[in-house]
């Protein structure tokens, strides 16, 4: 972006969130946020996942400043101590101590008394040797948490995981005491909101360990706010942790990695983060009072094939469609004036897959994925234009 004398003078002074000579946001008073590194310049964050450094590939830091990117996501080798690229790395609260199980997923129990400090001594174990780490750009709470997907068809979802539980857990018990003050109290009006015949809380739980998950209406309203609720506590106590032990980094919420239960998306949006974390398709329509961190970007996904004509009435091929959406939906994100950066979501491909269809910038082989890169550098490249036009026009660009 333009600069000026001051470099922080084209910013809102109220916007601006972090601390000096670390990473820190701002918006611009025409409304555009940004990043704003430890020397005060603004800058648009180009990362990607799984930076990998085997013994025989080729310098990774290389190739990622060649293709455009100038940081590296969750996941990623240990390049920053050398390189100086801004890294996001994850604390995965829930690869702490004590954890619950479900439905073959770890989660936190947020219900648990000594929750909070657990998380606390999470941060301390993760964040607080990177504290003064003037190359980290923000923590993510937790990469792929299982316990924010949406409840798969016919599943057991995170409400039922968390009454069928052994009654050690304080989840099992604030999950019983919810369920049934919002039903009077009697386990008879329960089954029958939930449209189910159930004898006791064991029937419940030999349906969750057979995997078969309640779908009624009623139950998915107690779901939607049990789900509400647990994330609450879940941001809550990990926004705390970090910004105990890291106070001079951000905080950019998780990393999901997929779909998310609609409820977890308002309890993020309400929660003390300093940016949302959000999927290309779910940008807000205009300007934006938090920052916007699309953070697993990737157009080898099923949305970039549907079938479509070319201008000239030609059938587009596949791999067209998807290179051509994906082009579009990437130059809309860069432009979009909440966005303060996007990171693809992986660098190598994963096993099974198969060019061109496959999501890795390098092959096996530790082979160039031409078909990725030189289109994100062509785009990477025309930042700084596609933002300037944006801020001029107030219009994306096609």
């Amino acid at each position: 972006m333009a600069q000026s004398t001051d470099a922080l003078a084209d910013f809102n002074p109220g916007s601006l969130r972090g601390t000096p000579g670390h990473h820190r946001i701002g918006r611009t008073h025409g409304g555009q946020w940004w990043v704003i590194d430890p020397e005060d310049r603004p800058f648009f964050v180009r990362a990607v996942h799984g930076v990998e450094a085997g013994p025989e590939a080729r310098d990774p830091a290389a190739r990622l400043r060649a293709w455009g990117f100038n940081a590296l996501g969750c996941g990623s080798d240990r390049l920053y101590l050398e390189e100086g690229l801004a890294f996001m790395p994850a604390v995965d609260f829930c690869r702490g101590d004590g954890l619950m199980a479900l439905a073959g997923a770890r989660a936190p129990d947020v219900f648990e008394p000594a929750w909070p400090e657990r998380a606390l001594a999470r941060a301390a174990e993760v964040c607080a040797p990177l504290a003064s780490a003037r190359d980290l750009l923000g923590w993510f709470t937790d990469e792929f948490p299982a316990w924010a997907r949406p409840a798969a068809e016919n599943r057991p979802g995170l409400l039922q995981g968390c009454l069928s539980l052994e009654p050690g857990h304080a989840a099992y018990h604030a999950a019983w005491e919810f369920v049934l003050a919002v039903h009077g109290g009697r386990w008879e009006s329960l089954t029958k909101a939930w449209g189910v015949s159930l004898a006791n809380k064991e029937a419940l739980r030999e349906l969750t360990r057979r995997e078969q998950g309640l779908t009624s209406r009623g139950y998915l309203r107690d779901e939607d706010q049990w789900v509400r609720e647990y994330a609450r506590r879940y941001f809550a106590a990990t926004t705390t942790a970090i910004r105990t032990e890291a106070p001079n980094h951000l905080v950019l919420g998780c990393r999901w990695g997929g779909p998310v239960a609609a409820a977890v998306r308002t309890a993020a949006a309400a929660a003390p983060l300093d940016v949302q974390v959000l999927d290309h398709a779910e940008l807000p329509a205009g300007p934006s009072a938090r920052p916007v961190l699309v953070a697993d970007f990737s157009w080898v996904r099923p949305e970039f094939f549907r079938e479509s004509t070319g201008r000239a009435g030609r059938s587009l091929t596949t791999v067209e469609r998807m290179l051509r959406r994906g082009r579009l939906a990437l130059g809309r994100a860069v432009a979009h004036p909440a966005v303060i950066g996007y990171a693809w979501s992986r660098w190598a491909d994963r096993p099974g897959e198969q060019p061109p269809f496959a999501g890795g910038l390098v092959h096996t082989q530790d082979c160039e994925a031409r078909e990725h890169t030189e289109l994100l550098t062509a785009i990477n490249d025309r930042v700084e234009e596609l933002r300037s036009m944006a801020a001029v026009t107030h219009e994306e660009p096609a």
